[in-house]
């Protein structure tokens, strides 16, 4: 990418737990790497648990805030990354429900990938949006009023006032880093 995203914020989501690795670190570090600024938030803030797969531990990493902390006016784009005991926790999570809403609300940027669509379900957003996930998300997604789903390493869909970003497993990370850099830069 030539465009640089000096000036530009991103907030990336998780759980404390459950993360997939590749899901969280590879966009963050691409983002980094244009010169974006990137918060990542935690439930409870401190060490979060990412996995390789939904079963095998891997790295702790901090995250810089907590997610009742987080206001999302201070931010360009939200990131949520997969892994199912990820997404199944911010689903149920009242403050990723909050951020997600602040930014739709804003017209912002919006990502996920893998099973980090299923924080949308709950956030009533997909309503109209035409996106990509993890397979056995698709239903979900279609029982919850998306306009479509399509196998796609990334979809982008500007619809209802905000942009949606999203890609299916860690193979599309490089794709779905550059649609949100690419997203950013305008």
């Amino acid at each position: 990418m030539s465009a640089q995203l000096n000036g530009k914020n991103v907030l990336f989501i998780t759980s404390n737990s459950g993360i997939e690795r590749d899901e969280l670190l590879q966009p963050l570090q691409a983002l980094r790497s244009y010169g974006a600024t990137v918060t990542h938030a935690s439930g409870k803030g401190g060490t979060t648990q990412t996995f390789v797969g939904d079963t095998e531990k891997d790295k702790a990493v901090e995250s810089d805030v907590k997610l009742s902390d987080a206001v999302g006016s201070d931010f360009d784009a939200l990131v949520i990354p997969g892994g199912t005991v990820n997404a199944d926790t911010l689903r149920q999570d009242p403050d990723a429900q909050r951020l997600i809403n602040d930014f739709v609300k804003a017209g912002k940027i919006v990502a996920a990938i893998c099973h980090g669509p299923w924080a949308l379900i709950d956030a009533g957003v997909i309503e109209g949006k035409t996106l990509t996930s993890y397979k056995s998300v698709r239903i979900d997604l279609e029982n919850a009023g998306a306009a479509g789903w399509v196998d796609a390493e990334v979809k982008q869909c500007t619809a209802n006032g905000w942009t949606l970003i999203t890609s299916r497993t860690p193979d599309d990370l490089p794709a779905f880093s550059e649609a949100i850099a690419q997203a950013l830069a305008g």
